[in-house]
C-alpha cells in the first residue's frame, strides 16, 4: 500500500510539473544598439570603421499566475545570419586587420575583432544577453554586388544544455558600406583624401591607415593625437559649407546614405537629423566646446522633447538606459534612429509577431499572462481596448466618453479611416500631461477603449487623440 501511495504521489507530482510547464511560455525580445553600424568596404587605403555589430536580447518566463520573469541563468541564445555565411569574400578587411589595428596575429577567417564570428552564442551581461563585434556586411552570400543593409539576425534561447527552441525572433542586424566619402561624389579618391594629409609627420601614405589613430574615436576607444582633434569634429568642422545645411540629404553625404536612409524610424517625417544634432557647424563648435562625440548625444528627456516622462537614466545614453522592470528602452522603443515603428518592414517584424501590429511593444500582453494591477512603462495603466466594428468611418471620429462624469472607469470611442498609429494621452486643464492611453498601430474600424483613473484625484480632463497628423479632444470630468 505504502510503495503505491509513493507511486501516485510521484505521478501526481509529475503531473503538476507537467501542467505548469503547458501554462509556461518564453518570450525572446532582441535589438541592435544601434540603428546602424557603418563599415568600410575597401581597406586598402584608410579605414573609417572595421566590421562590428552589437545585438541584445532579453528572455522573459511568462507563466499563469506568475508574474514575468527575466531570466538568462541556465539559458543560452543562439544566433545566425540567414544567407550570409562568410564576410572574406565580401571585403579586404581579413588582409589589413593586423596593420591597421596593431594586433600580435592576423584575425581568422570571418572572425571579428572582439572574437565573435558570423554565428555562436550571446553573452550573459547583467538580466540581458548580448554579442560584440559581429564582423557581418551588407551583403548576401549569393549577391555580392547589390547592398542588403537590413538582413535579419536569427536569435533562438535554449536551455544551456539543451537543444529544444525556447523561443526565438528575428531582428535587423544593420550594416552598410555607404560611408560616402567617394561615394558622394565630394572626392575622387581616398588616396587624394589621403595625399591631403601630405605634411604630417608618421602619416602611412602607402599604407593603409585607420584614422582613428590621429583622430581620437570614442566609438573605436582612441585617443588620438590632441593637435589633430577627434574625427567627429574635423569631419564636421571641415564640411561645414555643404548646403543645405539643415537637410538630411547632407548627412546622407557620410553616414548612410542615399541609397541606405538609414534614419528611419516614427519620427522621420516631422524631423531631420539637424532638429536634434544641429547643423554641422553647431555639433562641431559643440564638441570644440567640450561635448564628447559619441558619448554625450541630445537626450529624449530634454525639455524641448519628451521631458522627464521619457528620460534617459542620469549619465545614460537612451541605448544604455534601463526603465520598466530593468529593462532596456530599446526592448519596446527599438534602436536610436530606428524607435518603432519604422519604415524599413523588416524593422517591424518583431513586433508584428510579438502583439499583432507594429510600433512599440505596447501591450502588457506580451509579458503579462494576466492584466498588470499597477501602472507600466512611463505611468501607464493596463488599457483594454476593443475593436467594435470592421466598418470604416468616412472620416477619423472621436465620441465623447460615456459614462460622463464618471468614477472611476470610462469608456472612450474613436474611428479611423486607414491604418496609422494612434496616440491617446490625458492632460489636466493646466496642459499637463497625465497619462498615455495608447500608443499603437491600428487597423482601419471602430475601437472602444476603456480607462480606469481611480489614480487620479476629481477634476475635468483633456483626453486628446492624435492620428495621422489630425487630432481630437473632448473633456471627461472624474468624479468621486
Amino acid at each position: 500500500m505504502k510503495k503505491l501511495s509513493s507511486l501516485l504521489l510521484i505521478l501526481l507530482l509529475l503531473f503538476t510539473i507537467s501542467q505548469l510547464h503547458s501554462q509556461q511560455t518564453y518570450v525572446l525580445i532582441g535589438w541592435n544598439d544601434l540603428g546602424m553600424h557603418c563599415s568600410n568596404q575597401d581597406f586598402s587605403k584608410m579605414a573609417v570603421l572595421p566590421p562590428y555589430n552589437n545585438v541584445y536580447a532579453v528572455l522573459i518566463i511568462k507563466q499563469t499566475g506568475q508574474l514575468p520573469q527575466i531570466v538568462n541563468v541556465g539559458y543560452k541564445i543562439e544566433y545566425n545570419i540567414p544567407n550570409n555565411t562568410t564576410s572574406i569574400t565580401k571585403t579586404n578587411f581579413w588582409t589589413y586587420a593586423q596593420e591597421l589595428f596593431g594586433l600580435p596575429n592576423p584575425l581568422p577567417n570571418n572572425i571579428g575583432l572582439t572574437g565573435k564570428g558570423l554565428t555562436g552564442l550571446l553573452d550573459t551581461v547583467g538580466n540581458s544577453f548580448r554579442v560584440v563585434g559581429i564582423p557581418n556586411t551588407p551583403f548576401t552570400d549569393t549577391d555580392l554586388v547589390n547592398e542588403r543593409p537590413y538582413q535579419l539576425i536569427h536569435l533562438a534561447a535554449k536551455e544551456l544544455n539543451g537543444s529544444t527552441v525556447l523561443g526565438y525572433s528575428d531582428v535587423v542586424i544593420p550594416v552598410s558600406n555607404e560611408i560616402g566619402c567617394v561615394q558622394s561624389g565630394c572626392h575622387s579618391s581616398e588616396q587624394s583624401i589621403k595625399n591631403e594629409h601630405e605634411n604630417v609627420n608618421g602619416f602611412k601614405y602607402n599604407q593603409p591607415e585607420l584614422c582613428a589613430r590621429c583622430h581620437a574615436s570614442n566609438a573605436l576607444g582612441t585617443v588620438g593625437i590632441p593637435e589633430a582633434k577627434s574625427f567627429s569634429y574635423r569631419m564636421h568642422d571641415q564640411h561645414d559649407f555643404i548646403q543645405p545645411i539643415n537637410d538630411r540629404s547632407t548627412c546622407y553625404k557620410c553616414h548612410p546614405g542615399p541609397n541606405t536612409v538609414c534614419f528611419r524610424d516614427v519620427m522621420r517625417d516631422a524631423l531631420t537629423c539637424q532638429n536634434c544634432h544641429g547643423t554641422m557647424q553647431v555639433i562641431a563648435q559643440s564638441i570644440d566646446n567640450g561635448r564628447r562625440p559619441w558619448l554625450d548625444e541630445p537626450r529624449c528627456g530634454a525639455t524641448t522633447c519628451h521631458g522627464s516622462t521619457y528620460s534617459e537614466q542620469p549619465g545614460k545614453l537612451y541605448r544604455e538606459s534601463k526603465g520598466h522592470s530593468q529593462l532596456y528602452c530599446s526592448t519596446c522603443h527599438g534602436s536610436p534612429h530606428t524607435i518603432f515603428p519604422s519604415r524599413e518592414a523588416n524593422d517591424n517584424l518583431q513586433s508584428i509577431r510579438l502583439q499583432g501590429h507594429s510600433g512599440a511593444i505596447s501591450n502588457c500582453m506580451v509579458c503579462h499572462s494576466s492584466p498588470p494591477p499597477g501602472p507600466g512603462p512611463h505611468g501607464k495603466t493596463y488599457i483594454g481596448i476593443k475593436k467594435t466594428s470592421n466598418e470604416v468611418p468616412k472620416e477619423f471620429v472621436l465620441n465623447q466618453n460615456y459614462p460622463n462624469p464618471f468614477n472611476p472607469v470610462t469608456k472612450i470611442k474613436f474611428g479611423i479611416n486607414k491604418s496609422g498609429f494612434v496616440r491617446i494621452k490625458v492632460y489636466d486643464m493646466s496642459g499637463k500631461e497625465v497619462k498615455i492611453l495608447l500608443e499603437r498601430e491600428l487597423n482601419p474600424g471602430t475601437f472602444e477603449l476603456e480607462w480606469d483613473g481611480r489614480e487620479l484625484p476629481s477634476g475635468t480632463y483633456i483626453c486628446r487623440v492624435e492620428y495621422s497628423g489630425l487630432s481630437k479632444s473632448i473633456k471627461m470630468a472624474l468624479i468621486k
